[in-house]
């Protein structure tokens, strides 16, 4: 029997996004300023949603949840993004590492759930207006938003679960400003065709079940937006289902291009500005989306400017 000399890694060292000082300095500023808009947008728009009556129904309900999402979301991974650009070693320890890849992976599958249950939102409110306050009362809305926020946490857990158990060899370098699942496999030492099947499998259930639900709703919202009488009637239910769809490509987009190709596909250094455009660019996005589109919150931001910057 022959015993393997197994080296336990204990840390890992961030390449980041760029090895030069000055660049690292302009992508600091860059991304501080991006993460100020993130906390700004989505704090105000909580706060929009909370203090207005008009907007307590199921839609801004789940806005809200959305919000509250895209803050823990980009704060899991963004603060420590922003020290290691300032700093000279990026050493990050295994439990803040695993940590890390297990919040950020959870808030992103929540995130995936919770835009499904939003198209499913508005294909209530448009294909059965009349039944809309019985089908999404308060108590099932609540309900809904439990349950996605427990599936999101409790589904990353065989991603993780899987990701850490594989052997690394000690090596611990990893090519990325944060630690994901698909950048830990690639340290692995050893065969892990099954391992990477099975996380395959599981990310394409998780992020393809989803898609198939929006765009079988929205499906059936077009065609009931198609039969409604007034133009006026048809662009509001077509804005408000815009907005969502927008939302809906930029996330599923670019986390399909991260989590759906093999490994051998990957060209290195585009795996970093793929996870910006699903872990930075949707939380800052997305307030703005829903605010520019939306004339329900126009309205009550324009009340709220009013009411507490108003220069008398």
């Amino acid at each position: 029997m022959t015993v393997r000399n197994v080296t336990v890694v204990v840390e890992f060292i961030l390449l980041g996004l760029s090895s030069d000082p000055k660049t690292q300095v302009v992508l600091f500023l860059i991304f501080l300023f991006w993460y100020m808009i993130i906390l700004i947008g989505n704090i105000l728009f909580i706060i929009l949603i909370l203090t207005d009556t008009n907007l307590h129904t199921p839609m801004y309900f789940f806005l809200s949840n959305l919000s509250f999402l895209d803050l823990f979301y980009s704060t899991s991974t963004v603060p420590r993004m922003l020290r290691d650009l300032m700093s000279v070693r990026n050493v990050i320890s295994y439990a803040e590492c695993a940590t890390q890849m297990y919040m950020s992976l959870s808030f992103g599958e929540t995130e995936c759930i919770l835009l499904a249950i939003m198209a499913y939102d508005r294909y209530v409110a448009i294909c059965y207006p009349l039944h809309y306050t019985t089908i999404m009362s308060n108590m099932v809305c609540v309900r809904i938003a439990t349950g996605t926020w427990l599936c999101g946490f409790l589904l990353s857990i065989s991603h993780v679960g899987l990701t850490l158990n594989v052997d690394l060899c000690g090596n611990n370098v990893i090519n990325h400003f944060l630690c994901e699942v698909p950048e830990i496999l690639s340290l692995s030492c050893e065969n892990i065709i099954l391992v990477e099947f099975i996380i395959f499998v599981v990310g394409v259930i998780i992020l393809m079940t989803p898609v198939t639900f929006i765009v079988v709703s929205y499906i059936k919202i077009i065609l009931s937006i198609i039969k409604i009488a007034s133009s006026s009637g048809r662009m509001k239910a077509f804005s408000t289902c815009g907005s969502h769809m927008i939302v809906v490509a930029i996330f599923y987009g670019s986390a399909m291009a991260a989590y759906m190709k093999p490994r051998s596909s990957s060209i290195p250094g585009t795996d970093k500005v793929i996870a910006i455009f699903y872990v930075i660019v949707p939380p800052m996005l997305n307030p703005m989306i829903y605010t520019l589109r939306n004339n329900d919150v126009k309205v009550t931001f324009l009340k709220f400017r009013n009411k507490y910057f108003h220069c008398h």
